[in-house]
């Protein structure tokens, strides 16, 4: 057996595909558009383990609407899991993209975002960093 994706549903594709691209740093390796379905797939990697890949799937609205269908909080998915060369780095990287750091890296190891489509996602420091501010002292926000 091997491992080939996990599949979340995305209300915005160009919000995702900046979140998971430019924020995580992931790479599009390949996309499917179905206009008999109505659907796009956008498959993204992280460049180290570019066979285990996240299926960004799009379903696009009806033709009458432009409302997209709402997925809920996404809290009964879990969490998809990075392991990053710097979480603080990361963690500021993506806050200056205007991401809320749910659970900061106080502990120099472990931290929570959550995707434009609530899906949380956990980074996870390769080794571990010392304590260091803001981060140290910074609370939660929201869940995760």
């Amino acid at each position: 057996m091997r491992y080939l994706h996990t599949m979340v549903r995305v209300r915005d594709l160009d919000a995702s595909l900046k979140f998971y691209c430019e924020g995580l740093g992931l790479l599009e390796t390949r996309r499917l558009e179905n206009a008999a379905g109505k659907f796009t797939l956008v498959f993204v990697a992280a460049p180290a383990t570019p066979d285990a890949e996240i299926e960004l799937t799009y379903n696009w609205p009806a033709a009458d609407s432009a409302l997209q269908e709402d997925y809920g909080s996404a809290r009964n998915f879990g969490h998809l899991a990075f392991r990053v060369a710097d979480i603080y780095a990361t963690c500021a990287h993506l806050a200056a993209m205007g991401v809320t750091i749910n659970r900061p890296p106080r502990d120099g190891h472990m931290a929570f975002v959550r995707s434009p489509d609530l899906i949380s996602i956990e980074l996870l420091q390769d080794g571990h960093l010392p304590p260091q501010e803001p981060w140290a002292s910074m609370p939660n926000t929201g869940s995760w």
